[in-house]
């Protein structure tokens, strides 16, 4: 595909996401030009691939923004081990390590490594490692005493392991890259942050003063750019190259990559970095983005029709749904693989189905370290899946194949959203999201509006049209709560929750937490995502719980309550007894 070209879809011009070149014309080595091709299955690199790789080679400090899925990963990867292998003598473990990438999560940690492996296949002496919350100390420590040359951590765990493990060698250390930066800081790490790059003596400040075997280099990369970032990259970025700002600043030739020099040329913007508050967000051209406007009370019989839809068109797809907490990816995955549907409604052959046919799957950051490694491996190899979770998967993974994102549950700032719908529409392929709002909750898509992200809406009268209903169907009804589809699986769904005592606990620890969620939201969003605008009923009713939020508070409370009387109860028992030892005592000491 040559760049610069422009395709029409929908009579709409969308830019190619491939550059013309290869990425031997970058200056990489053969042989992992290979390992990319034959390992990684990339033909020919992608826009931003072509515009950072030769800078990052050139050993200057970068900021790289680019919309999801463009192959950032590589983009930092591919020259790290290119400068490394090339290194004379050749590298050895006793050195310690050379790079140190800083990601967010867990997931992401497992995903670079994993692609880091599959690109070092032909350079053996170059050893991949990583560290990350979750994991054995003992076990990370003797990795790093045996040497790791180019380290994958999470924040908190990497400055553990600076601060208290001796054996860690970083002497050698050249490049710092911060993968998902805006994230890294969202999560907290601010302060860990600052601490890492004082330890590593790696401000633009500290470098310039220090005498070090090699030049540092600090990578930037992020989808999305706020204030955070900002900071960040004012704090260890030495005069980047911005990459991704201007991209008509950043085209390579359709003949040939430019010369080094030329690009750098045309790529620098003196002084630091400064992210404007309102700057358009970069998304695939080719994602198809909607929004369906859906009462509260009918949230989760839509969800599930449109579930039920998607799987019955194509049943072999992938799906990722977002929700706010813990709780409510606990409950909706706990209901999706039990819920049967309309037992009314179905012959006795189908009374056994699944409401929603598909393999589900459900990631949160409540869950064991094993079991979201298990799922983050299952959901990537599937080929037909439905995953639930929380914004843990939003950030940099990589799912192949993935066609639909659902928003179920708001995103909160606009940054997130783009890094929610960034799981679909990778490299080039099309993808779909779909975003629920309540009809409190419209001004939102004036919130997207000015960052550039433009949505449509989702025909939901002819979606719930298309089942069938017991009752007769009207031609015209007053609302989507009054729909005969709507009135028949919110029964049902009440009814089975009723029924179901481990679900409905779930249900109602889901509600007391989507509420506190809710009233979460910061900044300019709380006059738009507001709890004093909120029904609880209707609320409630999302959750197919039939009572009314005061009671289910009162059940929880009773429940307290409950448990508190029986503490109290045993206290005073055991007071009884004390009681009662202390007069025998007293009666014996009176015999004698």
């Amino acid at each position: 595909m040559a760049e610069g070209k422009k395709t029409k879809t929908n009579g709409v011009a969308k830019e190619e996401i491939f550059a013309a070149c290869n990425f031997a014309s970058l200056g990489l080595h053969p042989a992992l030009c290979d390992q990319l091709k034959d390992r990684m299955g990339f033909e020919a690199p992608t826009l931003v691939q072509a515009q950072a790789i030769p800078v990052i080679l050139s050993g200057r400090h970068v900021l790289v923004n680019a919309a999801t899925g463009t192959g950032k990963t590589i983009t930092y990867l591919a020259p790290v081990i290119h400068q490394l292998q090339n290194c004379h003598p050749k590298i050895q473990r006793s050195d310690g390590t050379f790079a140190l990438v800083i990601v967010p999560t867990h997931e992401l940690c497992m995903q670079v490594y994993e692609n880091l492996q599959k690109l070092l296949h032909r350079f053996h002496w170059i050893v991949p490692g990583y560290i990350m919350g979750g994991e054995k100390r003992a076990k990370e420590k003797a990795r790093l005493r045996k040497g790791i040359s180019i380290l994958i951590a999470t924040p908190g765990r990497l400055l553990d392991h600076l601060k208290h493990t001796s054996s860690f060698v970083y002497k050698n250390l050249r490049w710092i890259i911060f993968d998902e930066a805006d994230r890294i800081l969202e999560l907290g790490f601010g302060k860990e942050i600052e601490e890492i790059l004082d330890i590593l003596g790696s401000r633009p400040r500290v470098s310039e003063s220090k005498d070090a075997a090699f030049v540092r280099q600090n990578l930037l990369l992020s989808a999305t750019l706020n204030e955070k970032v900002n900071r960040l990259a004012n704090m260890s970025l030495d005069n980047p190259v911005m990459i991704g700002l201007d991209d008509t600043k950043t085209q390579p030739s359709d003949k040939q990559v430019k010369l080094l020099d030329d690009a750098i040329q045309m790529l620098e913007n003196s002084g630091k970095a400064s992210i404007t508050p309102n700057a358009e967000y970069k998304l695939p051209a080719q994602l198809n983005q909607r929004y369906v406007k859906v009462p509260c009370g009918s949230r989760l019989v839509v969800l599930l029709s449109v579930l039920k839809d998607l799987f019955a068109r194509e049943a072999s797809q992938k799906i990722v749904v977002f929700f706010s907490t813990c709780d409510a990816v606990d409950f909706h995955y706990a209901l999706v693989s039990q819920f049967h549907g309309l037992s009314k409604l179905q012959s006795d052959t189908e009374t056994r189905e699944l409401f929603v046919k598909c393999n589900i799957l459900r990631l949160h950051g409540n869950m064991k370290h094993e079991d979201r490694v298990k799922t983050f491996n299952a959901f990537k190899t599937e080929k037909s899946a439905l995953l639930l979770s929380t914004d843990v998967s939003a950030r940099g993974l990589d799912f192949p194949k993935v066609r639909c994102i659902i928003q179920y549950d708001s995103p909160g700032e606009a940054t997130e959203y783009v890094h929610r719908v960034g799981r679909t529409a990778r490299l080039g392929e099309k993808g779909d999201s779909l975003l629920f709002l309540q009809p409190i909750e419209v001004d939102y898509l004036e919130e997207l509006k000015k960052h550039g992200v433009m949505l449509t809406e989702y025909p939901l009268t002819k979606l719930l049209d298309s089942f069938p209903s017991k009752h007769h169907r009207l031609k015209k009804f007053v609302s989507i709560e009054m729909h005969p589809w709507v009135l028949d699986l919110q029964k049902s769904l009440e009814s089975f929750v009723f029924r179901e005592a481990k679900i409905k606990k779930l249900a109602q620890n889901a509600f007391c937490s989507w509420v506190r969620a809710y009233s979460a939201h910061r900044g300019e969003l709380k006059s738009i995502f507001m709890v004093k605008k909120l029904h609880l009923g209707h609320v409630a009713k999302s959750f197919a719980l039939k009572e009314q939020p005061s009671l289910v508070g009162r059940s929880v409370q009773k429940k307290h309550t409950e448990k508190r009387k029986r503490t109290d109860k045993v206290k005073e028992g055991l007071k009884k007894k004390r009681k009662m030892a202390n007069l025998e005592e007293i009666e014996l000491a009176n015999e004698w």
